[in-house]
């Protein structure tokens, strides 16, 4: 099987690595991939969010599945223009990825379903966004409505620092706090069929004890031991099946991976955010834990297709993402990487990673994640942190207290 992912994050890595490890694949390709993707596959520029660039591609090198990594592609109608061109692809088409491109879209769909998630107000207007936040109250959260690469989020105490961002986007969505701990949980679907991949859980805020800014997600761990263990049933059957029932009664087939941002509420699991592709860096973990070869799995979503349950390793995994300095504002790229090589039980994902005179150089916020392994989770999380420590990037940071 000739695979194309399309992407150049940590994401597409981790998945690139799965496939590469799939003996059902024979070509493995990636456009535009990172430094650590080509090791692994053969990549190739182009813009991403151009669908007829991204056809052309996937045409050109004979591609019996294409895998789309990243969320401005599938919002940009790149999974639409690779299907009308009879190639088999893993990713939702333009409308039905507005789950995540609109999070006003994405309240609709819950509301018409019947999907537990918070109040919420979708507002255009300082006043409308004002009266918002004095009827939900502190602590107050903003979400821009529009994709904003995991950091569109603001969660404050602050009424000024909440109507500053409100101020600052097109359009919010404001709504209630769901207190509880935040768990994700991936579902893959093949438009009317689906099924969970484990539990897993992220760190969102940039330093330690959750504090500072969000970002995109500074370290993530699975299985989560302390997780109801029907959780994941209790999901499918209230969230994603009536997501997908919905979505389909609409016109909408939903097929590739829908991923539920949830918080354990004293109410049960409600829903904080849809995203229509995999998460990262809960994917490092999940596809490290994964013993399903992979690309016969994504394949059977793309064709409507998809049975059976999936089979997983035993053990733990823990990913730490190093950042780079003065992340996640403007973040300093350029500098070299060094200490990359792998562990016994811990190796690099490459995110915002570049080569330049042969040499691995930062080109991105989140430059690595480092994935340790082992048959429980402290274990999993000592291998992790022992080869993030060999790790060199100037001013780079990253959390202490991942998985802790």
């Amino acid at each position: 099987m000739r695979v194309l992912v399309i992407g150049s994050g940590g994401r597409e890595h981790a998945l690139c690595r799965a496939l590469s490890l799939d003996p059902q694949v024979s070509e493995l390709h990636c456009a535009p991939g990172n430094a650590g993707i080509r090791e692994i596959a053969t990549t190739h520029p182009v813009v991403a969010t151009d669908p007829a660039a991204v056809t052309e591609l996937a045409r050109a090198l004979g591609a019996d599945l294409v895998v789309i990594g990243p969320e401005a592609p599938l919002v940009a109608g790149v999974a639409d223009a690779i299907r009308a061109a009879g190639i088999p692809v893993f990713g939702p088409s333009g409308e039905a990825a507005m789950l995540e491109g609109s999070k006003a879209f994405a309240k609709e769909i819950m509301a018409a379903a019947g999907v537990p998630t918070a109040r919420s107000r979708t507002c255009a207007t300082p006043e409308e966004a004002a009266a918002a936040l004095a009827e939900f109250g502190a602590p107050y959260v903003v979400k821009d409505d529009g994709l904003a690469a995991g950091k569109g989020v603001v969660v404050t105490g602050s009424l000024e620092t909440a109507l500053a961002h409100a101020a600052s986007c097109e359009r919010v969505v404001i709504e209630e706090y769901l207190d509880g701990p935040e768990v994700s949980l991936f579902a893959l679907c093949d438009g009317t069929t689906a099924v969970a991949l484990r539990p897993a859980q992220d760190f969102k805020r940039a330093y330690d004890g959750d504090e500072g800014p969000n970002t995109g997600g500074m370290g993530a761990y699975t299985p989560l031991p302390w997780a109801p263990d029907d959780l994941a049933d209790q999901v499918m059957r209230e969230v994603v099946q009536p997501t997908i029932a919905e979505l389909g009664r609409r016109g909408l087939p939903y097929q590739g991976v829908l991923y539920v941002g949830l918080a354990l509420t004293g109410k049960g699991p409600k829903v904080i955010e849809f995203n229509a592709r995999f998460g990262d860096p809960e994917t490092q973990v999940l596809l490290d834990r994964l013993a399903t070869p992979l690309a016969g799995l994504l394949l059977s979503c793309a064709t409507g297709t998809l049975r059976g349950e999936l089979e997983w390793r035993e053990g733990a995994a823990v990913t730490v993402v190093i950042a780079a300095e003065n992340y996640p504002d403007t973040p300093v790229k350029g500098d070299v990487i060094t200490g990359l090589e792998p562990a016994e039980n811990a190796y690099v994902i490459h995110a915002g990673t570049k080569l330049v005179d042969g040499r691995v150089v930062s080109d991105g916020g989140r430059v690595l994640s480092v994935v340790g392994t082992g048959p429980d989770q402290a274990t999993a999380r000592a291998n992790a942190y022992d080869l993030v420590a060999r790790v060199k990037l100037r001013g780079s940071h990253y959390r202490t207290d991942i998985a802790r």
